[in-house]
């Protein structure tokens, strides 16, 4: 009888071990999942560290995890759609202050969909790369020409990814993206 209580222990602490092995392997794993490119970019800032970045990483989802997004109204959407076209018209004679006034509107639309006020641009893009890790990296391409990093071509770029977090969170509440505007960057040479 105690040889099979013993057996029993030590195939309990192996599976335990296993598990935890399993755990700890798959956790990087998940991570990446839920932070595609997020998750590389973090990586790369902690010099290739992935402990401290899924540390950060961790940390972001317990502090903007349960986060909820409000819907805009349709007339919200509409005013925030035809802003975005009034910057991407206004590309070609002003690039600085359309990259401006792009880092503005993305920071009062994650403001009003209830994200971390914009005036935090930290704490506000990291919320936002919880619940849009894929788009997220657009933003901070805006804002960083906005501070005046890069030419024309990359506040160009930077506007046109940042276009891909605004069509997402412009069409926030609805099953269908936000209209396409007359203007997009790939079929009228604008930005």
């Amino acid at each position: 009888m105690m040889t099979v209580v013993i057996i029993v222990a030590v195939v309990l602490v192996a599976a335990c071990a296993v598990a935890f092995l399993y755990a700890r392997q798959s956790g990087g794993q998940g991570m990446r999942r839920r932070f595609g490119p997020e998750y590389d970019r973090t990586v790369a800032r902690h010099d290739g560290d992935t402990k401290a970045a899924e540390r950060e990483l961790q940390e972001r989802l317990e502090r903007h995890g349960s986060l909820r997004e409000r819907p805009l109204t349709s007339e919200a959407r509409e005013l925030y759609a035809e802003r975005w076209t009034r910057i991407e018209a206004g590309f070609v004679d002003a690039p600085q202050q359309a990259v401006a006034e792009a880092d503005a509107l993305l920071a009062a639309l994650a403001r009003d969909l209830g994200f971390p006020d914009g005036e935090d641009f930290g704490e506000q893009s990291a919320a936002l790369s919880v619940h849009h890790a894929e788009h997220v990296n657009g933003y901070r391409r805006v804002h960083a020409a906005r501070q005046g990093d890069g030419g024309t071509e990359n506040m160009r770029e930077a506007l046109l990814e940042a276009r891909g977090l605004f069509d997402v969170l412009v069409s926030n509440g609805t099953d269908r993206p936000a209209r396409r505007h007359t203007h997009h960057a790939e079929g009228s040479g604008k930005a």
